[in-house]
């Protein structure tokens, strides 16, 4: 019987220990499963609570389809009936302009236009910054290779008023991050690859346009939308792993180093015996798993410890809807950090996705910290409350105090994919390969999204598993 210990019960943990179980029963191989998790439940920052009919998401509240590794992961486990769509009637979402909610333009798309008509009927930009937008077909494609900032990139091709109106709320806000820091090959790589393929990125939209629109006239049958999530929240995807892996997760278990010798492993744990392994996977943030590895890879817990991460917080508030003075009509709305608000965004989650408040309520949330607003972290929660309140007072009039306030923080919990991210996580992807018997994912390496850590665990589970398997 080999043993395999996964560190971390986060969606990355769960998908590679619920891999491993896959292939052990597919190649008939003896094996054990062993979950640590220093908290008290699975799921890491994917958390739903449903109260009093509300279901509140504390973290993230959709899945992106064009991934396909979270939805196929559901179909494994039997979920796909409790996938459901966003609702058609609110699509839109809104950017503050002056203290004001403004539409952002039909067929924007994170940080450039796909139609120009809507630019210029647009209150969001100047008239200086509309010409600007047009000229974009205009505009030399970027010769030689390299790295460039999120910031850098929009500047370049569209303009500092799309960068600071649009693109640094909307994709900054993403990753809860600086854009002059921020990658643009590791966090929006499909814009890089229409400037290269198209020299221009109006062009690039509007060939994915076409290209989209030819494939729903030939495609027949059920097709998601871009985003989906459960009938009952995310949480039902870590409640299906977690009930299938009952049996092998350990919670309240803090691993606090590993020793590797003679081809076996040990985690050393936090007031408890070591546990003995054959292999490891760790899904641990890059900061825990650097402190972890260290001992035996000071070279890889180095390149680990280079990863910044970012706090924030979320606040889940609960309206009746004649508490808003007019009826929300859009999915949420952002706030570039030029306006100054005290918040990144909002959203209406009872607008996105049906089943999510009582009729007659509304269920909102706020979004709070990240790098350019770190200093909103050592706010009290009474604080943040307070916060999101005086913002929906400002933006849309709401006066009367919610009937609940659910304050969730994420400490060090956003991985920042700085300028040259790729380069690094190469780097840290070759150091890991060469210790035996051992792998490394997460929401730090190649995607914060929860498709992404689905896929980075599953692929850690098979190359562990692969070489236990082939010294067999």
């Amino acid at each position: 019987m080999r043993r395999v210990v996964v560190i971390g019960g986060g969606i990355t943990g769960l998908a590679a220990a619920h891999r491993l179980g896959e292939l052990a029963a597919s190649r008939e191989m003896p094996l054990q499963v062993t979950l640590l998790e220093q908290g008290a439940r699975a799921g890491g920052p994917l958390h739903t609570i449903r109260r009093d009919g509300f279901v509140m998401e504390t973290g993230a509240d959709s899945i992106l389809t064009e991934k396909p590794w979270a939805v196929e992961l559901a179909k494994r486990l039997g979920l796909e009936r409790e996938l459901v769509a966003p609702r058609n009637e609110f699509r839109t979402t809104l950017v503050v302009r002056d203290g004001r909610l403004a539409e952002v333009p039909e067929g924007f798309s994170l940080l450039a236009p796909a139609r120009l008509a809507p630019i210029l009927k647009t209150p969001i930009f100047t008239p200086l910054g509309k010409l600007r937008i047009m000229l974009e077909p205009l505009i030399p494609r970027r010769r030689g290779g390299g790295d460039e900032s999120l910031a850098s990139f929009v500047t370049r091709r569209l303009g500092r008023e799309v960068l600071d109106r649009v693109a640094q709320p909307l994709a900054g806000g993403i990753y809860t991050s600086d854009a002059s820091r921020l990658s643009i090959a590791a966090t929006i790589p499909r814009f890089v690859e229409m400037e290269r393929r198209y020299g221009s990125l109006y062009l690039g939209l509007r060939a994915a346009e076409r290209m989209r629109a030819g494939q729903s006239a030939g495609t027949s049958g059920a097709r998601w939308s871009m985003f989906v999530s459960f009938r009952n929240g995310l949480s039902t995807l870590v409640d299906a792993l977690a009930g299938r892996l009952a049996d092998s997760i350990r919670f309240g278990a803090k691993a606090e180093a590993f020793e590797h010798e003679s081809g076996k492993w040990r985690v050393k744990l936090a007031g408890e015996a070591p546990l003995d392994a054959d292999a490891i996977v760790c899904a641990a943030p890059a900061y825990a798993a650097a402190r972890l590895i260290g001992p035996i890879a000071p070279k890889l817990a180095g390149m680990l410890a280079t990863i910044n991460y970012a706090s924030a917080a979320t606040v889940n508030l609960t309206y009746r809807a004649n508490d808003f003075p007019s009826a929300p009509r859009s999915v949420g709305f952002v706030a570039p950090i030029a306006e100054q608000r005290k918040i990144i965004a909002g959203s209406f989650s009872s607008l996105k996705f049906d089943g999510r408040a009582p009729a007659g309520t509304i269920l909102a949330r706020v979004f709070l910290g990240g790098v350019l607003q770190s200093g909103m972290m050592a706010q009290s929660d009474d604080d943040l409350v307070a916060s999101a309140r005086d913002e929906f007072r400002a933006l849309l009039g709401v006066t009367a105090a919610p009937g609940m306030a659910l304050v969730q923080r994420w400490p060090d919990a956003m991985a920042q994919y700085e300028v040259g991210h790729l380069d690094r996580i190469a780097q840290i992807e070759s150091a890991a390969a060469e210790i035996e018997n051992f792998a490394i994912a997460g929401a730090a390496f190649r995607g914060v999204g929860i498709p992404d850590c689905v896929h980075g665990g599953e692929q850690a589970a098979e190359k562990v598993f692969e070489r236990l398997a082939g010294a067999r």
